[in-house]
């Protein structure tokens, strides 16, 4: 399960950076992470909130629906890892699970969850040029 959950949060990890550079934040200076050298600090920040909303999700439901089973897993020196097979099943879960639309209760409106984590970084520059004070997101969905 950790080989699992590691890998859903590097995908989530690599998307929240992909979508900071979208924006006008430095994806290296953070709030909750230390800032380090080559790190994207802030992204690690934003994905405390999209790990237990996606990450946590897709893992929980790959297992307990027998879509991810046992022979997904190899050993390895380094531990456990996902098979090849294993990654193409996550990363096509995982692929979905982004596209999928919720209703925004602010907007009123329909947008994907990859959308979602944009719009957590246009809350963060709203909060951080004065215009509303920061809000994180609360699962509604």
């Amino acid at each position: 399960m950790n080989a699992l959950i590691s890998f859903l949060n590097s995908r989530l990890y690599a998307t929240i950076v992909s979508e900071l550079y979208n924006t006008q934040l430095a994806p290296t200076v953070s709030y909750l992470h230390e800032p380090g050298e080559r790190r994207f600090s802030l992204a690690l920040d934003l994905s405390e909130i999209f790990k237990p909303v996606i990450a946590d999700r897709i893992a929980t439901r790959l297992v307990k629906q027998g879509i991810i089973r046992k022979e997904h897993f190899r050993e390895d020196l380094n531990g456990v890892l996902l098979t090849k097979e294993g990654m193409k099943i996550v990363l096509k879960e995982y692929t979905e699970e982004l596209g999928k639309s919720v209703r925004h209760l602010e907007l009123k409106r329909n947008v994907t969850k990859q959308r979602l984590i944009r719009l957590e970084a246009y809350k963060l520059i709203k909060h951080l040029v004065g215009v509303k004070e920061y809000e994180p997101l609360v699962a509604w969905f």
